[in-house]
């Protein structure tokens, strides 16, 4: 539905951006948030440089990658190895706070108004800033989640105690083979419930919140509505992006708001109801508070 130059950056200037989405945020009935890994590389959560260094030197050296996604697909030789490293990477980035309060900022900045978050994020940093659960959308699973590597059923396992057991007890980069986790169903090794391929397991708790948020974009979309993207790029842009392009389209009393260093841009078609900020998000966050 959108031109082949489909895309248009702002010329405004910064000021008269915050200035403008000031506004919007007062005006707007309902927000729908749209978050991606940006949001939570501007709380603090990288994943390369001198956070990677301080946690997993010993996997550099050993093994020759530099950032944590290598290091989580790297083929170890072992599940004692393979779960030393991703006990270490859930810990750090899942049940370790974010570095910066950009989720917490969000929150103050939303928690009075009608809202609800799809996000691909695995992170769980929504809700330990306070967001409401009832109104989450974790569309491509959780950091704390096992499920059956086969799978055998549509479950998912909590792993914190776990995965915390993994890193205190791991030596040379190794964790105790009493510690490998199995499906209590089947026996098989269990694996993270993360959307990589299509064995993902989307449990009863992964369907309520869909039909959760369904239902919000149903009862919601004469409204004046807020399409708030935040951190989302090009990798699975039909989860956030293209919908929110195709509901600003179709609702005149919407507006599409794409917060993202480096890649805020929008539609032609949309243009007059958008606001493009290329800048760190955070910084914008706290402009606005």
């Amino acid at each position: 539905m959108f031109s082949k130059i489909w895309t248009t950056k702002s010329t405004e200037n910064y000021s008269s951006q915050i200035e403008k989405l000031k506004k919007e945020f007062e005006a707007a009935e309902t927000i729908v948030i749209g978050a991606g890994a940006g949001l939570s590389t501007s709380a603090g959560f990288v994943y390369d440089g001198e956070r990677f260094r301080q946690y997993f030197s010993d996997f550099e050296e050993k093994y020759g990658f530099h950032d944590m996604y290598s290091g989580g697909f790297y083929p170890y030789n072992t599940l004692e190895e393979h779960w030393a490293y991703w006990s270490r990477y859930i810990y750090i980035n899942r049940y370790m706070d974010a570095p910066k309060p950009v989720y917490s900022e969000l929150f103050e900045l939303v928690k009075e108004k009608d809202y609800f978050i799809l996000t691909t994020n695995v992170d769980h940093c929504f809700q330990k800033a306070g967001f409401d659960k009832k109104r989450l959308f974790y569309t491509q699973g959780d950091y704390g989640l096992f499920q059956c590597s086969e799978p055998c059923c549509n479950e998912t396992f909590e792993n914190e105690d776990i995965m915390r057991q993994m890193v205190e007890r791991q030596k040379d980069m190794r964790i105790p083979s009493e510690l490998l986790p199995v499906c209590p169903h089947c026996g098989k090794p269990l694996t993270m419930n993360l959307r990589s391929d299509n064995r993902f397991v989307e449990d009863e708790g992964w369907h309520r919140a869909a039909e959760r948020y369904n239902n919000f974009l149903r009862t919601r979309k004469n409204q004046r509505i807020l399409f708030l993207e935040l951190g989302v790029g090009y990798n699975t842009p039909v989860i956030i992006k293209y919908p929110f392009w195709q509901m600003t389209a179709k609702n005149r009393n919407a507006t599409y708001v794409c917060i993202n260093y480096g890649e805020a841009v929008c539609p032609q078609e949309i243009k007059k109801q958008s606001i493009c900020i290329d800048s760190d998000i955070g910084k914008v966050i706290e402009s606005i508070l």
